[in-house]
């Protein structure tokens, strides 16, 4: 079984920082409703939790363009 590591951190009422093994996010939102994620890594989440067995999620990922 492989070790891992992950960490939760409130900052303020609403804004917490995420870290994990390989890199770290800041999400922002109520506890019960829309919540925004920003990666290290370029990725976005936006997601809701809806009542019942429902829910939302939208992921962007940021590409690096080297042109």
């Amino acid at each position: 079984m492989p070790l891992t590591f992950r960490k939760s951190f409130r900052i303020l009422p609403g804004v917490r920082l995420n870290i994990n093994r390989r890199s770290w996010s800041v999400t922002v939102g109520p506890k019960n409703g829309p919540k925004r994620t920003w990666s290290s890594t370029g990725r976005t989440t936006t997601s809701m939790d809806l009542p019942g067995p429902f829910g939302y999620r939208s992921t962007r990922t940021r590409r690096n363009r080297e042109d």
